[in-house]
């Protein structure tokens, strides 16, 4: 009978519990049966889920503590010697204590040890081998990391609104999360939502934290702030283009940034107020901002607005929101188009695009061909970097770049190929938001209304409790144009032939000086905003401070 007292130190490697879950029991179940085979006597056991390839194993520690507390030679069994090092720290110790006598035997099911020399050779051996495993596997996996990268594959824990396809070893947009995501970044760029109220908005479509609240403020920045949804993949301060669907344009993750940017000093209250006009007007006469309380009369709860006065003494008075409501809605109303003109301004367009789209291929070529100057560009730098020519910072800074133009240039070629006409979706846009005042012109969602009158409004005074405003590019032109003005009063608009062949008119006539503005524009490479699109039409200077 070996009288020997010896310790069995078991682990795993994975602290995760689910991962290798079996390991342990199967090395107490081995070790308890060599045990009574070789008649070893156990009088203590060590078990833990911690990787060895670092030093710092508690139960590790604390077993050899009481190695170097024992007044006798004790032994340690193990299923092998990569049980108990993977790095040199833990293996030198385990060999100093068998020199210093304090480490009487090992044992190990699966590998033959003495405290001979030779024994002592083979250990060190056996720990060089885990230690060299462990260093390889660890460099296989940065290595085909990296190439996952450099395919464009996305590597990480997948970012909510994609799913993970393991046929294709990448993401791919969710069918339904996905677009809760686009609506997401379209709800925050409109300036309505807090990181709070973005939270609650998720928690509506079931997008809630692990232990089922509404989403921390953090985290949905975080989600506003990923630039995976840009399709592009950055890891430890480098970029990479992903080979996967971008949920997010970059012109409305610009947005979102501006607006967290705007909003990331908010002034403290204690209390918050439904004032959904705020920040919509200044003082006509002091130039303060317009804002708003409650005030109780005729058995009611009213919204008043006015001047907050912080300048100097002001003489303007209170409105309320209801007349001012009525006043947005007079504004929008100016900008609407009779009925059916929108309809058919779009078909017009529409044939336009149809026509044109052979005679603008050559654009589709450039932009080939900037992809192309782009990538060699990008293969330059990296060749550089590889030569040792720059430095690293320089690299990610520059290669950041460089895959921001590439992601531009592809997202133009995508709207030249669906739309057929690049110069044309000013105009569509332009048009979209002509159909959007027809409803909003009686609508009672005033963040709607609000929202709206931003877009077609610039100057906007609130003076003797009325509202002035400067009508925006282009919306200032309906006002400028004759037979849009004489359909504004109560002139009735033309029925029939009549009205058809206006419209058709009226709308070839602005396709084809878009087409002429704009293709003037796409030369220069300088996209035409919608204002710049529609100028060329009527043109015109509009007044300052037209009332409403």
């Amino acid at each position: 009978m070996n009288k020997t007292k010896y310790f069995l130190y078991a682990r795993k490697s994975s602290e995760a519990e689910e991962r290798q879950a079996m390991s342990i029991e199967a090395q107490l179940v081995e070790l308890s049966q060599f045990a009574q085979r070789e008649g070893l006597s156990v009088v203590e056991r060590f078990i833990e889920s911690k990787s060895a390839k670092t030093p710092g194993r508690p139960e590790f520690n604390r077993m050899v503590e009481k190695i170097y507390a024992s007044r006798e030679p004790v032994g340690i069994l193990s299923w092998h010697p990569d049980r108990l090092a993977r790095n040199s720290v833990d293996g030198g110790q385990v060999v100093y204590l068998i020199d210093s006598g304090k480490l009487g035997a090992l044992k190990f099911p699966t590998f033959w040890f003495e405290p001979t020399p030779q024994g002592l050779f083979m250990l060190q051996v056996a720990f060089g081998q885990s230690k060299y495993y462990s260093d390889n596997l660890s460099e296989n996996v940065k290595r085909g990391i990296r190439q996952k990268l450099r395919r464009g594959e996305y590597y990480g824990q997948v970012p909510y609104g994609y799913v993970y396809n393991h046929k294709t070893r990448n993401v791919e947009p969710d069918p339904v999360r996905s677009k809760v995501v686009k609506r997401m970044y379209q709800e925050f760029a409109s300036g309505r939502h807090s990181l709070a109220s973005i939270g609650r908005w998720l928690a509506e479509f079931g997008m809630l934290s692990k232990k089922g609240k509404v989403l921390a403020k953090s985290s949905v920045e975080h989600i506003l702030n990923n630039q995976t949804y840009l399709g592009v993949i950055t890891i430890k301060g480098e970029t990479y283009e992903g080979t996967f669907e971008p949920l997010v344009s970059r012109a409305a993750f610009e947005a979102v940034q501006a607006v967290l940017k705007r909003n990331s000093r908010p002034r403290k209250s204690n209390y918050t107020h439904d004032f959904p006009f705020t920040d919509l007007l200044v003082c006509g006469e002091c130039g303060c901002s317009i804002t708003a309380q409650y005030a109780k009369g005729n058995g009611g709860t009213y919204i008043y607005y006015r001047c907050t006065k912080k300048k100097h003494r002001c003489s303007q008075g209170y409105v309320r929101d209801d007349k001012l409501l009525e006043q947005l809605h007079g504004a929008i109303q100016k900008v609407v188009l009779p009925a059916g003109w929108v309809a058919g301004m779009r078909g017009q367009v529409d044939e336009w695009a149809r026509l044109e789209r052979k005679s603008l291929l050559s654009e589709g070529l450039k932009i080939d061909g900037a992809l192309e100057e782009t990538e060699a560009k990008l293969d330059k730098l990296i060749n550089a970097f590889l030569d040792g020519l720059i430095e690293k910072e320089i690299y990610l800074v520059k290669k950041e770049e460089l895959i921001k133009r590439k992601l531009e240039l592809n997202e133009r070629k995508v709207g030249f190929a669906r739309d057929g006409l690049i110069w044309l979706e000013p105009l569509r846009d332009w048009l979209e938001a002509l159909a959007e005042a027809e409803k909003l012109a009686s609508s009672n969602d005033l963040y709607e209304v609000k929202s709206f009158v931003e877009k077609i409004g610039a100057n906007r005074l609130l003076r003797d409790r009325e509202v002035f405003l400067d009508f925006a590019q282009p919306f200032d032109l309906i006002l400028k144009h004759n037979d849009l003005r004489g359909a504004q009063t109560k002139q009735p608009a033309p029925k029939g032939r009549v009205a058809s062949e206006n419209i058709a008119v009226n709308t070839a006539w602005w396709a084809v000086s878009c087409a002429k503005w704009n293709r003037r524009s796409f030369r220069s490479e300088t996209r035409p905003t919608t204002g710049s699109c529609i100028r060329p039409i009527i043109g015109g200077i509009p007044k300052p401070h037209s009332t409403i």
